[in-house]
């Protein structure tokens, strides 16, 4: 599917379409590379169509679904443009200078895009739940799986009641046993994550509640989530692991575990002591 031409294909395919499907086709014709970092919410919505519509465009072009579908679209965008691109700005002719320069505006980029995102509210909503939680439970897979341990690092440093599992059957395992005075902090980039969503309905199921930190506001996980905080990143279908993505999900975790020791002070002040008293000895 690498090798498919989505263009060419939406062309030679355009009058089967159905009226729905022809408003997905022609929004992708004139928006393709603003496509590549939509959900299927943020697509079904700019086209004025239904969820459903978009995914069945999918399957008339023969893909499996959304996801196949952006992948499809940005190899083909590349493609098109004269020098290929790594990511939405860097591409394989840039010097190291220009690397640099562009790495660093990305980054800062996302820092900023997720500060204007966040809402004092929500944060105080979040850390209130953490405080009062019996139990922290930190859940992400792939590379939101690294953000979701290096949570399980922070926090641990503070309190005794956090979680991880890196394995996704130990997750599921560890949702089913989650009590409604348990918290699941929740690390999803695109909000559409399979594991994840099912990880989220046991969850919900148990009365447990749940933190979000993922880049849509409309995703299938957001219908499951008490608070949701929106990291402002940008990462296309052939970007997984960015590191842009990263930062914006450690800057709202520093965020959560800062506003956690104000809110704790004495306690997370005095565990934060033990625990580096515990480790000096390992540190040469």
């Amino acid at each position: 599917m690498s090798n498919m031409d989505i263009f060419a294909s939406i062309k030679s395919r355009y009058n089967v379409f159905t009226n729905t499907e022809r408003k997905v086709a022609d929004y992708i014709n004139e928006n393709g590379k603003e496509v590549i970092y939509m959900s299927i919410t943020d697509l079904a919505e700019a086209c004025n169509v239904g969820e459903a519509s978009v995914f069945r465009f999918c399957k008339t072009l023969d893909l499996k679904g959304y996801q196949e579908f952006k992948i499809v679209l940005a190899h083909s965008i590349s493609l098109e443009d004269e020098m290929p691109q790594i990511s939405n700005e860097i591409t394989l002719n840039d010097s190291f200078q220009q690397l640099s320069s562009k790495i660093l505006a990305s980054n800062v980029q996302a820092l900023s895009e997720t500060y204007n995102l966040l809402l004092e509210q929500q944060l105080k909503e979040a850390v209130e739940l953490l405080v009062n939680a019996e139990r922290i439970h930190f859940f992400g897979v792939g590379s939101s799986g690294v953000t979701a341990l290096e949570a399980k690092n922070k926090f641990m440093r503070i309190t005794n009641k956090t979680e991880y599992s890196i394995d996704a059957h130990f997750q599921m395992m560890s949702a089913a046993l989650m009590h409604k005075e348990d918290v699941a902090v929740i690390f999803s980039y695109s909000g559409s994550t399979k594991d994840t969503i099912e990880l989220a309905e046991v969850i919900k199921k148990r009365g447990a509640k749940i933190i979000l930190i993922t880049r849509f506001a409309k995703s299938p996980l957001t219908t499951f989530s008490n608070v949701t905080l929106l990291c402002g990143a940008k990462e296309g279908p052939l970007q997984g692991g960015s590191l842009s993505v990263k930062i914006a999900q450690l800057y709202i975790l520093d965020l959560l575990y800062f506003g956690f020791i104000k809110e704790t002070k004495s306690e997370s002040l005095g565990n934060k002591e033990l625990t580096a008293q515990a480790v000096i000895t390992r540190i040469l």
